[in-house]
């Protein structure tokens, strides 16, 4: 059945000689695995660069029940980006969060409210000239939303702690181990106020944005099964250092 849809390239690993395999979220079909063939000659359609992490993608595919690799008939870049490959902040902010929706988005099913939260972060991201150092963090906060387990700001006061796994404050420390103490849980509570446009406000230091960054990803470690520490926060953490 041929299929058009839009998509998200977040890995794209060499296959053989001259093919790919590339993980797409799709916006009609969920997360979908391709096997890509690239010629050796600039005049093929199909180019290397389209399947780089993060690009946006309008494409067709022969899509096969049966099949764990489908096949890409045609394909080209949706929305180019102007600014984010020629900043190093931005690109490598870029490949973090194509690593961390790898992981988040293994098992997602058709979820077009989701592909398009995402979708539209990217091309705010790379429009945004300046205030855009906290974007990872507001974007991994607000993506819980659109996978089930956003955490509620209600209860928070001065010196309550943080239970990660029910997605909460609280007066008293709970019974197990997965909580935040009170600086930390300050601020989650700090992350949880931002958006896109309010986040220049929110000034934190290097440390501060790393700190902050260990926390979500401590969060969502707790709600996505098997999910790895990400090898691109190291970059990350260079950049903000």
């Amino acid at each position: 059945m041929i299929t058009k849809t839009r998509g998200i390239v977040l890995r794209s690993v060499r296959f053989g000689e001259s093919s790919l395999i590339v993980d797409v979220l799709t916006e009609l079909s969920g997360r979908v695995s391709f096997v890509v063939r690239i010629p050796k000659t600039s005049k093929g359609k199909v180019k290397k660069q389209y399947f780089q992490p993060m690009t946006l993608l309008d494409f067709e595919y022969d899509f096969r029940q049966r099949s764990n690799l489908q096949h890409i008939k045609d394909v080209r870049i949706a929305q180019p980006y102007s600014s984010i490959p020629c900043n190093p902040v931005k690109s490598s902010v870029l490949l973090f969060l194509a690593e961390f929706l790898y992981y988040t988005t293994r098992d997602e099913q058709e979820n077009s409210t989701l592909f398009n939260y995402i979708s539209a972060s990217l091309e705010w991201f790379d429009s945004a000239c300046d205030g855009f150092a906290n974007f990872h963090l507001v974007f991994m906060m607000r993506l819980g939303r659109f996978l089930g387990f956003h955490p509620f700001l209600d209860n928070f006061t001065q010196g309550c702690f943080f239970d990660l796994r029910n997605g909460c404050f609280t007066l008293s420390a709970p019974l197990h181990s997965d909580f935040l103490n009170a600086t930390d849980a300050e601020r989650m509570h700090t992350l949880m106020r931002m958006n896109f446009e309010t986040m220049k406000v929110f000034k934190l230091s290097h440390d501060e944005r790393n700190r902050i960054t260990e926390l979500v990803l401590h969060y969502y470690r707790l709600h996505i099964p098997n999910m790895p520490d990400l090898q691109s926060f190291d970059i990350l953490r260079e950049v903000f250092s």
